[in-house]
């Protein structure tokens, strides 16, 4: 039986796009005992994985001494296979007959191409979600019973600046889900992480009924779990909007001072939109002045609203075939 150390990102969406890697050799290694080393954010994703052995939460502690934990952890075990996204000591000093490092690119990629590189996969494994009943349980108590398909929006991101303007989401929510638009009729779910969760209150507070509150209520899993249900998904840049696209579901990510060619929504079901204002200015901007503003302004709500009707045109995701179309899985092509 052979054993497999898996060291991927503290960040949801780094952690998110290396799933693609990881589902790769739960297939070339169907009988390996897999141990994962993750942030303690993401960790929820990779409790269901097939042949896990071992999940370890890597909790940042002062003087590094995460680092320490967790080699005493791996030291005891001889690894066949350890594969470290972080290329940390850790890797380097536990006994495996294979390793295999994060190493930069020789050209800029998205970050699956980069992943799969390491093994020297061609083509890239899409990212894949691994939800639970217990996930799709949580679900079901958090999604209104027959609530039918309904939009999923975004509205915050781990960075200020990476944030389009919360009126913005408000009026394209209710635009998309109001009399005519792509998605008539539909409710709003709104997620959020905890800490967040005040700044979507003006969006909850404008989609007044229309919204289901998912803001600082679920953990990476459960949003998983609710998004797969969704017929759209629009966010900002971030790992929530990573989870929709590895989930199937076509989504939309907003892009100003972030680099979509690398972080873009992977997969035929994803879409960019970018920022009128060129990246070089914003991050000019962010480089005078790291608390600057308005870095999303130049994304006008009409052209989020028309790649987002397109892309549910082109998936067949409206209300009325909804329910006859099956989950997959970026105004730009596809990211693959």
């Amino acid at each position: 039986m052979s054993r497999i150390l898996f060291i991927t990102s503290n960040r949801l969406g780094d952690a998110v796009l290396s799933t693609g890697l990881l589902d790769h050799l739960t297939h070339a290694y169907p009988d390996a005992r897999l141990t994962i080393a993750c942030g303690p954010l993401p960790a929820p994703l990779f409790r269901s994985v097939p042949g896990l052995e071992r999940l370890i939460p890597l909790a940042k502690r002062s003087y590094a001494r995460h680092w320490l934990r967790l080699w005493l952890d791996c030291v005891g075990t001889r690894w066949d296979l350890v594969l470290d996204l972080r290329n940390s000591a850790v890797g380097r000093l536990v006994p495996a007959r294979r390793r295999v490092f994060h190493a930069k690119p020789p050209r800029p990629m998205h970050k699956v191409e980069e992943n799969a590189a390491l093994l020297g996969l061609s083509p890239p494994p899409d990212p894949r979600l691994w939800i639970d009943d217990a996930a799709r349980r949580q679900a079901d108590a958090l999604i209104p019973a027959g609530a039918g398909p309904f939009l999923a929006i975004g509205p915050t991101a781990n960075w200020l600046g990476k944030e389009w303007p919360a009126d913005r989401f408000a009026r394209l929510a209710l635009r998309l889900t109001g009399q005519g638009g792509a998605l008539a009729g539909a409710r709003v779910a709104v997620l959020a992480a905890g800490p967040e969760r005040e700044r979507a209150r003006p969006v909850l507070d404008a989609l007044g009924d229309r919204a289901i509150d998912l803001t600082g209520r679920t953990d990476p899993m459960a949003a998983a779990a609710c998004l797969e249900r969704a017929a759209l998904y629009v966010g900002n840049d971030s790992g929530l909007m990573h989870i929709a696209a590895a989930a199937g579901v076509p989504t939309v990510g907003l892009f100003g001072p972030g680099y979509p060619a690398i972080y873009g929504p992977w997969g035929p079901r994803g879409r960019v939109v970018v920022s009128e204002v060129p990246q070089a200015d914003l991050l000019a901007r962010v480089a005078a002045d790291p608390n600057a503003r308005g870095l999303m302004d130049g994304i006008a709500e009409d052209r989020v609203a028309k790649v987002a009707a397109k892309l549910l045109a082109e998936t067949h995701r409206t209300c009325d075939q909804f329910a006859a179309t099956p989950a997959g899985a970026a105004e730009v092509p596809p990211l693959r």
